[in-house]
């Protein structure tokens, strides 16, 4: 092979190795930068994934409503009693189902703690303001205020003098009172042979008016007797008070044989009352409102609590927030709504299990 082969030959293995060399070269760094690359596009696409889903999922709201469209409902009761407790329930079941945002809060039966609320409402720009307001004339002025800054007012249980709430919800307070004094007279009648010495205690002095519609309806059935004599007549709304004015009534009256209660604390306290002064079987109690301790009484075989009138209080809260949705539309409402009340008495012990079991299926629904 001559000299110019070789170079010749050489060269060619010189350049098929220089050629392989940088093939080899490039092919490993696409390979590397490939390496690089694919991952951050899968995480950059798995990110775009992620957040699509996220923030889809964050920007859904009920029934299709943007956060800043749905309606913004305060709820005001004044009260930690099992009444208002249900009302809220009632409340919060007819602004889940309908998209709205409810703000819950409790004025503490203080009236300076009702008119603060009614003004951070008004600050929080709240399309509607559901309170039972403490009193008809002094509950006027924040709630006057609200209402001229297009706030809708819906009163339930109380309500204020005047046209500015849009609707009120009530149970007929006079017919609790009726129903209880129609049970009373009809355990006078069958038990006491007509006569009876009766007491009552009330809460005229938190809300007189309500308080008076009640105990006028229970006292005119009872009246239709000659032989009944109201021997005493207080306030006492809450158990612990109720419990004292009782007692008192009963050491001071020994021969009294009725006790008829306004409302929930006030049976609760005669109840309890009339037990530890061992005067179960000779002094019945009769009360307005229900709760389930009142409930238990009434099942009770000490026989002292022989009857209950009671409010509907979840259908109220639900009605209350159901009117404030219709009167942010503008639409149509009924500007007073009246819920009818339960009896329930010691002489139908099913009805009062029926009742019952139905009051802890509304609860479940509310407290979701």
């Amino acid at each position: 092979m001559s000299e110019n082969n070789v170079n010749s030959t050489q060269d060619v293995k010189n350049d098929s190795f220089g050629m392989s060399k940088n093939y080899f070269l490039k092919k490993a760094k696409r390979t590397y930068l490939m390496k690089k690359i694919i991952p951050v596009v899968i995480i950059a696409v798995l990110a775009s994934v992620v957040c699509t889903v996220v923030f889809s999922g964050c920007r859904k709201q009920p029934q299709g409503q943007e956060a800043s469209q749905r309606p913004k409902i305060a709820g005001i009761i004044f009260q930690e009693d099992q009444f208002f407790r249900l009302v809220q329930f009632g409340m919060r079941d007819a602004a889940r189902k309908a998209g709205a945002e409810l703000l819950e809060a409790s004025s503490l039966n203080k009236p300076d703690k009702e008119i603060q609320l009614v003004n951070t409402y008004i600050a929080r720009k709240v399309d509607a303001i559901v309170i039972s307001p403490l009193s008809m004339k002094a509950s006027v002025t924040a709630l006057k205020r609200a209402h001229d800054k297009g706030i809708k007012i819906i009163t339930y249980n109380s309500t204020i003098q005047g046209d500015i709430p849009s609707v009120y919800i009530e149970s007929d307070q006079g017919n609790l009172g009726t129903e209880s004094g129609k049970a009373a007279r009809k355990y006078i009648e069958e038990k006491l042979g007509g006569k009876a010495k009766v007491a009552i205690l009330a809460f005229k002095s938190q809300l007189p008016e309500q308080s008076n519609a009640r105990s006028e309806g229970f006292k005119r059935e009872i009246t239709k007797l000659a032989g009944v004599e109201i021997v005493a007549e207080q306030d006492a709304w809450l158990a612990e008070a109720a419990i004292k004015k009782a007692a008192a009534i009963l050491t001071a009256h020994p021969d009294m044989n009725i006790v008829w209660a306004a409302n929930e604390g006030g049976t609760v306290g005669a109840v309890m009352a009339v037990k530890s002064a061992g005067k179960a079987g000779k002094v019945a109690v009769f009360g307005t409102d229900i709760s389930e301790q009142l409930i238990d009484f009434l099942l009770f075989e000490d026989d002292i609590l022989q009857a209950i009138t009671g409010q509907c209080p979840f259908e109220i809260g639900s009605m209350a927030v159901e009117s404030a949705l219709k009167a942010i539309k503008n639409q149509r409402v009924e500007r007073q709504v009246s819920v009818t009340g339960v009896l329930l008495t010691r002489d139908d012990p099913e009805a009062i299990k029926a009742f019952s079991k139905k009051r802890e299926e509304l609860i479940s629904r509310g407290s979701k």
